[in-house]
């Protein structure tokens, strides 16, 4: 906050400026509660891997498989709602992926074979593919540059209350209902955010309850280019690629700690569905910690005149170097010296990737961010398939997590070295035909 001078009988008068208004928080929050949703969702699965594992005689490449093709219709979605996102905003856009997902939630409630489940995990993909396109398309639209990486921490950190929500919800309701009811139950709740998100949502300039001092705030930033940018033009912009290829280093880790930790918790020190509640909580708890932490910095950074290139890069290099124990984490005696290690990589990532996801809205104009998401979310999504399999096969013929964990402590400093050297300024994307975006 910035304060101006003028002079008075007794000397220097420091008068504050006014508040700009925190209506665009409001959004924040409603982003933060579809996060949620969103991994509880996408959690059940992994909490619930034992018991149906048994149920149904899953081997782990079986296992393996409801997790790839998970990932294979998020991957091809991810792209197709983030072209959408910017064709009809996030809105209607981030309200319909959100219907889906959630009825292919509760789809899974009536599954009887692997088949199913499979069909039901690629429904679900579908849907939740279009959550981070809409949501970093909404902090794009709702906040300046210098706010984007805090908002996106902070409504990212959704995603780790959902992973400590799971764990916490679902046993009791499989114990009470059985796990068929456990995902109708959660997916019938979840819904009560859909009809909240379509009354209160509306573009800056819409929203008859923002201020004109808010929305100068949000609008601080030069204009955009009033061009369109095609969506193949963006594959020729190396931008693009920085982030896409980070994300394609970076998401595998993160679905394979979604999907994986507490089978790694059961088959390492012997917790099952009633007991690995509390270590979950915990290595989440952490999580949100660096995915707040981490925007926090590179935003605390730029208010103090660092340059957004030296801001986000730095805040993920720290990030990148806090992952490297995790090689370490099954080598762990107790387990709540796993947790800890375990929680810190989990809270880098998070960290990492709210600013990260900054990057489009960096360097893109607001027109082009949805669909530079949805390219990188798609690459993410391929990555996670590759690492899907890579750990089924391990885990089936090694039977360790150790190789899985040494990859989860060194792709971020690969991350951030490909980053650098195909965006070494963060400088503002080169459209083509006189196009560019804004300098940030």
């Amino acid at each position: 906050m910035t304060a101006d001078s003028t002079s008075g009988p007794s000397g220097p008068i420091s008068i504050k400026a006014p508040s700009p208004g925190k209506y665009r928080w409001l959004i924040m929050w409603l982003l933060f509660a579809a996060m949620v949703i969103n991994y509880v969702d996408r959690q059940m699965i992994g909490v619930l891997k034992p018991t149906l594992s048994t149920e149904f005689g899953w081997s782990e490449t079986d296992y393996a498989d409801i997790v790839f093709w998970f990932q294979a219709s998020y991957a091809l979605f991810y792209a197709i709602w983030g072209r959408l996102m910017d064709k009809i905003g996030a809105r209607f856009g981030l309200g319909i992926a959100f219907a889906i997902w959630q009825v292919g939630h509760i789809l899974h409630g009536g599954a009887r074979d692997l088949t199913h489940f499979i069909m039901a995990r690629m429904l679900l993909g579908v849907g939740e593919a279009g959550g981070f396109p809409g949501g970093i398309k909404a902090v794009t639209e709702w906040f300046p540059k210098k706010e984007r990486a805090l908002a996106t921490g902070l409504f990212n950190a959704g995603t780790n209350i959902g992973a400590i929500v799971t764990p916490l919800l679902v046993p009791a309701l499989v114990l009470a209902f059985g796990w068929q009811m456990a995902f109708v139950i959660t997916g019938l709740m979840g819904l009560i955010w859909l009809p909240i998100w379509l009354l209160v949502y509306r573009k800056p300039r819409d929203q008859k309850r923002l201020s004109a001092t808010e929305l100068a705030y949000i609008e601080q930033d030069p204009a955009d280019p009033a061009e369109k940018v095609g969506w193949l033009k963006l594959l020729t912009v190396k931008e693009t690629w920085a982030y896409a290829g980070g994300k394609f280093l970076i998401d595998p880790v993160w679905w394979m700690f979604l999907f994986w930790l507490p089978d790694f918790l059961g088959k390492r020190y012997g917790l099952d569905l009633k007991t690995f509640g509390p270590p979950l909580v915990a290595i989440y708890l952490l999580s949100d910690v660096g995915s707040v932490g981490g925007g926090w910095l590179s935003s605390r950074m730029m208010h103090k005149g660092i340059s957004l290139n030296r801001a986000r890069k730095t805040t993920m290099l720290i990030c990148a170097l806090l992952a490297v124990p995790v090689m370490f984490a099954a080598y762990a005696s107790n387990v709540w010296i796993a947790v800890l290690i375990i929680g810190v990589a989990t809270a880098a990532h998070q960290g990492f990737s709210a600013n990260l996801y900054a990057m489009p809205g960096d360097v893109f104009p607001r027109s082009a961010v949805g669909s530079v998401v949805g390219i990188g979310g798609m690459l993410g999504g391929i990555g996670g398939m590759v690492f899907s399999k890579y750990v089924g096969q391990v885990l089936e013929k090694i039977g360790t997590y150790t190789p899985i964990f040494v990859v989860a402590g060194t792709v971020y400093l690969l991350a951030l070295l490909l980053i650098h050297v195909i965006s070494p300024r963060y400088a503002p994307a080169r459209l083509g035909d006189g196009a560019q975006s804004p300098p940030p």
